[in-house]
């Protein structure tokens, strides 16, 4: 396939703003078109011969409103940068690189029996003024009812190239390439090919992901040279990114998700940027295409964007975000938590950022290890997966409310008290070591190792295999679906099941009371 001259910069700078809210965001494309949909956007009042599109991306949201005690992120934030963009250049998209109606604290309330599920980020998501998705893996922790619900609510186009229901058919409403037509002040066209795709892996039986690294090769033969600009949105990690660049060197921009801090790389044979923001909109990309039909020319400049409290809410996102709050609070308070009451007053910061906590301890998972112990009267040790943290922040010093918690363990569980035979327990502990740098790291109390590879000791000695111990542990890790785990089920006959407990989030405010005193 032949492709025209690009040149791709990514720009050392951030991109400075004077973020105002102007006009509304545009609304996004019909999505009724046939695969590959195509979209027709005339650039009105352009005094260059350029025809310019500017991308805003983002991926990996699960939080609407500000996190990091409010100094980063927040969707009306996001807004209020769109509508300035906009401004500027009524060829502006925002699109999200997937993994963002799960998992959330908020979508974890429960409103008349059912759990929002998503529903919160679709409607901030429409207000925001979103053009464009693709799924994220964890868009698959719906059920197929909930899943086909937050597609059918959603304002924005949804577009794969991999994805599929489970009989292999494409998805009702959900495009397959998106092909955008731009046509400049003197009629030159730009037509820009978007392709979808997301990691294979641990899907439900209501659909199927095929290899997204074949999906897009296949897509870019079949545009051929019907396109002089071609995009990825992907959700893929970045060794996933890296193989793609390497393989479809025909893309001129890779704009990833999946891997929840910001980075800008180049791979393959010819340098195709791969660009990530920072999970929960703590910032973006501004890509600014530009396209010289004159000499057949396409250049990209990729732009790192913070987004912090410098950056004023647009009012109509905002007072959105607000009610979804009211209403997932009215639903936790019918579940016997309270959102706003202050747990206690922490004197240091609590990492649960997703890096830390599938790779190491930090205070926050010694927290939960040790509040889950003094659940179980009498336990040996506590165990939990790293996975099970999903606020991926750091909760700064200060009051920290049971919000804080729920967003610390949005799934929240029993603690489950079992006997499990020390064989058996040796064997999950050193997997767990196995799994580091996934969620299925696994932290604990009440064991110690000094150097990996040596025996993990139980009140102070190494642990017998013969032994049997009093373990308490988070309900999902004895499911067998954690990482190396799937023989750690009820069935196993070194274990047992003596009880269940207290659901996870209470155990850790009563460590957080304990440890830091009471609330106020």
């Amino acid at each position: 396939m032949m492709r025209p001259a690009t040149r791709a910069r990514a720009a050392a700078a951030v991109l400075a703003l004077a973020v105002s809210a102007c006009a509304s965001p545009s609304s996004a494309p019909s999505t009724d078109a046939p695969t590959p949909a195509e979209d027709e956007r005339r650039l009105p009042g352009s005094t260059s011969n350029d025809i310019r599109v500017t991308l805003v991306q983002l991926n990996d949201v699960y939080e609407i409103t500000p996190v990091s005690g409010g100094a980063q992120g927040g969707l009306a934030r996001v807004a209020t940068l769109l509508q300035r963009l906009e401004a500027w250049n009524p060829n502006t998209l925002a699109v999200i690189a997937g993994d963002f109606l799960s998992p959330s604290a908020l979508g974890t309330a429960r409103i008349d029996g059912e759990r929002l599920a998503g529903r919160q980020m679709v409607a901030v998501l429409n207000a925001m003024g979103l053009d464009y998705a693709t799924f994220g893996n964890h868009e698959f922790d719906l059920d197929a009812e909930d899943f086909r619900r937050r597609l059918d609510e959603a304002e924005f186009g949804w577009f794969t190239s991999n994805v599929l229901d489970g009989a292999g058919r494409p998805l009702q409403g959900v495009s397959g390439v998106e092909v955008l037509r731009f046509i400049g002040a003197a009629g030159d066209t730009l037509r820009l090919g978007m392709i979808g795709v997301t990691r294979a892996g641990g899907e439900p039986d209501y659909v199927s992901v095929s290899d997204p690294i074949d999906a897009v090769r296949d897509e870019v033969d079949a545009l051929g040279d019907s396109v002089q600009a071609l995009v990825a949105l992907t959700h893929l990690d970045f060794a996933e990114d890296t193989e793609l660049a390497q393989t479809v060197p025909e893309l001129d921009l890779i704009m990833g998700g999946h891997d929840h801090e910001n980075m800008v790389l180049r791979r393959g044979p010819r340098l195709i940027p791969i660009t990530k923001a920072d999970a929960n909109a703590r910032s973006v990309f501004v890509h600014e295409i530009r396209w010289d039909p004159r000499v057949q020319q396409l250049d990209i400049e990729s732009r790192f964007v913070p987004i912090t409290d410098e950056t004023t809410d647009e009012p109509e996102t905002a007072a959105e975000a607000a009610r979804w709050v009211d209403i997932a609070y009215a639903g936790f308070r019918a579940q016997g938590f309270e959102p706003d009451e202050v747990v206690t007053d922490v004197t240091e910061p609590l990492d649960g950022l997703e890096a830390s906590v599938r790779t190491r301890p930090t205070m926050l998972t010694e927290l939960i290890a040790e509040g889950m112990l003094a659940e179980v009267e009498g336990a040996d040790l506590s165990i939990l997966n790293g996975g099970s943290i999903r606020i991926d922040d750091v909760i700064p010093p200060g009051p920290m409310t049971q919000y804080d918690v729920i967003r610390a363990l949005p799934f929240g569980g029993e603690v489950v008290e079992v006997l499990m035979g020390g064989a058996l327990l040796n064997e999950v502990l050193r997997q767990g070591i196995d799994n580091q740098g996934t969620g299925g790291y696994l932290h604990t109390a009440g064991v110690d190792w000094t150097v990996i590879g040596a025996p993990f000791e139980v009140a102070g000695a190494p642990i017998d295999p013969d032994a049997t111990y009093r373990v308490a542990i988070t309900d999902f890790l004895i499911t067998g679906r954690e990482t190396g785990l799937g023989y750690l089920t009820p069935d196993h006959p070194q274990l047992e099941v003596v009880g269940s407990h207290r659901d996870v989030r209470q155990a850790l405010i009563d460590a957080l009371r304990r440890r830091f005193g009471g609330g106020g």
